[in-house]
């Protein structure tokens, strides 16, 4: 069962766990989970999905209930306009307290149009909002460290390109935790050796939008999982 946060006679909103896929896919033909079917499922009737989370990343997931809401929603989340996605992660190291990723995304292979821009810009603000020290041994070039940093920073795209969030982080240098593609595998491994959970440690938090029909603000959010609460041993307040 889905955890419902919003629903009426033109939306729903659930709380998507990790590790499910939103639809099925080819990428992933051995995944037997999708949140759509769930849903579906559990409301009795049919549903579209009007964007997507990749399959490690928790939280807000929003779906029509008719076509043409779904292509209404869909217009919207393609141009960003009147969206405010916010997201909360774990990164490698300590980022500066705030800054602004301006950089252009090239369309990832299983996303090419011809009729598309094949680089397309990109930006993201992040927020540092504590820092994280574990007793993790790694190497950086030449030198060891004794110790591994992290933090949790909240993530804010302002545009909505694939896997956006996780190339940006990684552009900085502060990659999230538990990053298979984007990240470091050393590092993962470790960290989940030492929570005792491997996860892609990325939450969609929040979501704001004008309802698609009456146009009033309709602000979603999901609570971030238990499991955040595996970092609290490591951390203080930033």
């Amino acid at each position: 069962m889905l955890d419902i946060l919003y629903l009426d006679d033109y939306l729903a909103a659930v709380t998507k766990p990790p590790g499910v896929l939103v639809h099925r896919t080819g990428l992933d033909a051995g995944e037997t989970r999708f949140a759509l079917q769930m849903l579906r499922d559990q409301l009795g009737r049919k549903v579209w999905p009007v964007h997507r989370l990749d399959k490690g990343t928790s939280g807000v997931l929003l779906f029509a209930l008719d076509a043409d809401t779904a292509r209404t929603l869909g217009m919207a989340f393609e141009s960003g306009q009147g969206l405010q996605k916010t997201y909360r992660a774990v990164v490698r190291g300590w980022p500066l307290p705030e800054g602004l990723i301006d950089h252009a995304l090239k369309r990832m292979p299983d996303d090419m149009r011809t009729e598309r821009l094949e680089v397309q810009p990109a930006q993201s603000r992040f927020t540092s909002l504590r820092h994280f020290e574990l007793p993790t041994p790694h190497s950086q070039a030449q030198q060891g460290f004794a110790s591994t940093r992290c933090a949790e920073v909240a993530l804010e795209p302002l545009t909505g390109r694939r896997h956006q969030l996780r190339r940006h982080m990684k552009h900085i240098a502060h990659p999230i935790i538990g990053d298979a593609t984007h990240g470091k595998g050393p590092l993962n491994r470790a960290v989940a050796d030492l929570l005792g959970l491997q996860r892609l440690w990325l939450h969609a938090q929040s979501l704001e939008l004008p309802h698609p029909i009456s146009g009033q603000p309709l602000r979603l959010s999901s609570p971030l999982p238990n499991d955040w609460g595996l970092w609290e041993a490591f951390g203080s307040p930033h």
